[in-house]
């Protein structure tokens, strides 16, 4: 029996929470309730290890109050890396528990890079690593997000990793940042600006990883601060899922993101990071949790999100 793609497994997960909005793992200890550091920052411990281990218990306590009603995750490695090995581990056990959970884990590590190098990080992040004939998952995230601005050179190793492995990618087309049009939307020669052409490359690298759902494992990102843009996108990539940044604490909406879904309410997996995890903080529940209450103010908030949009898409 044929195993299941990225693109097939992202719908069914969508379709069966009736949700397509992600909780972005991007966790700053400031972020983190003080009765969980107390537990880790005692003494002479190493504090690169008190850190990774309050994120984790942080990270855990929130897949369990979400993981019922979201379809993945996207842990952000920055946020992970600053910490060194230790920020490692943590971004490790941080994946192994969401899918023990059975959610989808898209890793934003925006990685690019040219020949054996690209082949380094997709095996890395989508495949298997050969250990003296042993194949071993580094990290086995499902998905990964990744910049295309080297060519195909760069992104041919992650589509061929997601061919054979029943992975995903999501190439940045146009991002969510405020200087994005610095580059993305410069205009060339054949009228097209470069977030078009790259839009036309996803379409392009796409067509192998065609899902029963219609949609390709071959994604995009399009930021929610671009409304008129996602609208466009979303035409211009008729078969490519988009994971839309910027909803919640940079300003997007659900009548924002509505243009990123097709007729079904599919097409669009729509992400907030600091909405969720400092739910507590948000005006609409400040005053019913406090900080200690973060997992349950995520769930309210994830749940309020979940009707905003589910609104607008129509699922």
């Amino acid at each position: 029996m044929k195993s299941m793609n990225f693109s097939d497994k992202l719908a069914q997960q969508i379709k069966l929470k009736k949700n397509p909005s992600v909780l972005g793992l991007d966790p700053k200890l400031e972020y983190i309730p003080a009765s969980i550091k107390e537990r880790y920052f005692n003494g002479d411990i190493n504090p690169q290890k008190a850190a990774a281990d309050s994120i984790i218990e942080f990270n855990k306590k929130l897949i369990d109050a979400l993981y019922e009603i979201i379809p993945a995750v996207k842990p952000q490695l920055a946020y992970y890396e600053m910490y060194g090995l230790e920020g490692i581990r943590a971004f490790y056990e941080t994946i192994g528990y969401a899918k023990e959970k059975g959610l989808l884990v898209i890793a934003d590590g925006k990685r690019n890079d040219i020949g054996t190098t690209s082949q380094a990080y997709a095996t890395a992040y989508l495949g298997k690593t050969d250990i003296n004939g042993a194949k071993t998952e580094a990290f086995g995230a499902d998905a990964l997000t990744v910049n295309a601005y080297l060519g195909i050179d760069g992104i041919k190793p992650f589509i061929e990793a997601c061919e054979n492995n029943d992975k995903g990618i999501f190439v940045l087309v146009k991002t969510s940042n405020p200087s994005s049009g610095q580059l993305q939307d410069l205009i060339l020669q054949d009228g097209r600006t470069i977030y078009e052409a790259m839009a036309d490359l996803v379409n392009q690298w796409g067509s192998s990883t065609l899902g029963q759902c219609g949609y390709s494992s071959i994604g995009a990102v399009v930021g929610a601060t671009y409304p008129k843009q996602l609208d466009e996108m979303r035409k211009r990539m008729p078969k490519a899922w988009i994971l839309v940044p910027g909803y919640g604490a940079q300003g997007g909406t659900a009548a924002d993101v509505a243009g990123a879904f097709d007729k079904n309410g599919l097409g669009a997996i729509i992400n907030a990071s600091r909405s969720l995890m400092c739910a507590y903080k948000l005006d609409a529940w400040k005053e019913k949790f406090t900080q200690e209450d973060f997992a349950k103010a995520a769930r309210a908030e994830a749940e309020r999100m979940r009707d905003d949009i589910s609104r607008v898409c129509g699922i």
